[in-house]
């Protein structure tokens, strides 16, 4: 048994216990000072710092961190340029060498507090290379991380000759989730086409769905309402998800404040990639220059799920990137001026409890008597405080496990002053 003491909670008012007895938090208690049989009692102080349920990473591209050089660097900053890029280098990787990419990119997220990821991984590859790596380190690491793939075509189910058979082939090795690129076939026509198809290879093989959706500046650009509906006619509902849904920002408003209630009634989650998205997005733009960020504000108010994510570290698509999902809050909330007293102390939110509707896990997932012992304990007292000071991990306990562990930030103040 070991108990983590003085604890605060999220959206709770005071301090508490936490106990833990192997995988499971048995008890949940205000906060005190006597143990009974305290020599069969290990103790950790939190000290007053906050306990959240551990960060969720809907989406980031683990087969892509840590490729970005002068070779495949997209020198207009472009997403279809990047794509080009990527295309012409991916053929020379071998599994271990994308393997070792991935253990990079899992470091990363989890030493900041990550336990659960959903990762695309790119399967326009007649090898499916990366999907084999992927697969390996996922049985790899099960008992330390939480990881969904997604069978993402890079270059399209139909504008990559054979995309729909890799995808489904994909499926049927072990990915979890279906992916796909609409605005990147060649026509309108073909995008719906892939849209369609991704939700029969759903339902084919009972797994969820996930479609890169409208990551343009373009207007005109609006497979998210063949996602909303393929979700609602088919009942996939909140198993699907749109990411970025960038166009969205470009929408006329009665079209977008139409679709609300569309999103709304198909259930389908959304997420968005605040520092990838305002950067790839307004390239075309002289001033003013759009941010490329979804309506997450509206999104919110009509009761639909959003949440943030990394998307890329250090590949031909972002040239920086650590990991670290606290900083897409901090960003994402100042992008989509949510910043009141109230959105700050929910903040968090959206790469916890919404990241976790995204990954479909919410059942499973949160800080709860008889559930599972996994929480994150960060360096500082409060949500506020937290995104205010992009605060560090100091604990990671997952199903019992202390999987990382930092010293607290300790400096020394020679300033007469302080």
């Amino acid at each position: 048994m070991k108990i983590y003491r003085n604890a605060k909670l999220r959206q709770k008012k005071g301090l508490f216990d936490i106990w833990v007895d192997g995988e499971q938090i048995v008890s949940i208690r205000a906060h005190e000072d006597n143990t009974e049989n305290k020599e069969n009692i290990e103790e950790y102080d939190v000290a007053g710092r906050l306990v959240s349920a551990p960060y969720v990473e809907s989406h980031i591209h683990l087969d892509y961190v840590y490729t970005a050089n002068p070779v495949n660097e997209a020198e207009s900053g472009t997403l279809f340029e990047a794509i080009d890029k990527w295309s012409d280098s991916k053929s020379d990787f071998t599994i271990d060498y994308v393997k070792a990419l991935i253990y990079k990119g899992i470091y990363a997220e989890m030493s900041n507090g990550v336990q659960y990821i959903r990762t695309h991984i790119d399967v326009t590859d007649p090898n499916l290379t990366a999907l084999k790596a992927m697969l390996e380190v996922k049985e790899e690491v099960k008992d330390y991380l939480y990881l969904q793939i997604i069978a993402f075509p890079q270059e399209g189910y139909y504008a990559y000759e054979g995309g729909d058979e890799l995808v489904e082939e994909a499926l049927k090795m072990g990915a979890d989730v279906v992916g796909g690129i609409p605005h990147y076939e060649f026509t309108k026509e073909l995008g719906e086409k892939s849209v369609k198809k991704a939700f029969e290879l759903a339902a084919k093989y009972d797994r969820l769905v996930d479609i890169h959706c409208d990551e343009t500046d373009d207007s005109e650009s609006r497979f998210v309402e063949n996602i909303a509906a393929e979700a609602f006619y088919t009942g996939l509902g909140n198993r699907a998800t749109a990411s970025h849904t960038c166009a969205m920002s470009s929408y006329n408003n009665a079209y977008a404040f139409k679709m609300m209630s569309k999103f709304k009634k198909s259930g389908i989650n959304f997420v968005s990639c605040p520092t990838e998205n305002c950067y790839l997005q307004g390239k075309y733009d002289g001033y003013p220059r759009r941010r490329g960020i979804t309506r997450v504000d509206e999104l919110l108010q009509a009761g639909c799920n959003v949440s943030f994510a990394q998307d890329s570290i250090s590949d031909p698509w972002y040239p920086l990137g650590n990991g670290n999902l606290i900083h897409q809050v901090d960003f994402g909330i100042h992008l989509g001026h949510m910043m009141s007293p109230e959105e700050i102390s929910h903040g968090l939110d959206f790469i916890t409890v919404n990241g976790a509707k995204t990954l479909h896990i919410d059942d499973q997932y949160g800080i709860k008597e008889g559930g599972k012992a996994s929480f994150i304990i960060l360096d500082a007292p409060s949500e506020v405080e937290a995104i205010r000071q992009r605060a560090k991990i100091i604990l990671s306990v997952h199903n019992g496990k202390e999987i990382f562990e930092r010293e607290p930030e300790h400096i020394v103040k020679n300033l007469p002053f302080l």
